[in-house]
């Protein structure tokens, strides 16, 4: 079985009602967190930005501009 809880003042409290019997043996582990997922600005920062000479709208006409969509 499973029993989760956190460190408090060096005392490791578990959480939930249920708790190992008295006398148990245990063995703690760390729960670790995976690396969270990087935002799209995070993954583009180098190239966000290095384009020059486009048209002021040319963020809200871009398929006007790429595809000949009718512009807005």
């Amino acid at each position: 079985m499973t029993y989760r809880g956190r460190v408090k003042n060096g005392v490791v409290v578990i959480e939930g009602a249920a708790i190992p019997p008295e006398g148990a043996e245990v063995e703690v582990a760390l729960v670790t967190r995976e690396e969270t997922i990087p935002t799209l600005a995070e993954r583009y920062k180098d190239i966000i930005g290095i384009l020059d000479g486009l048209p002021p709208d040319a963020s809200v006409n871009h398929d006007h501009y790429l595809y000949g969509t009718p512009s807005q």
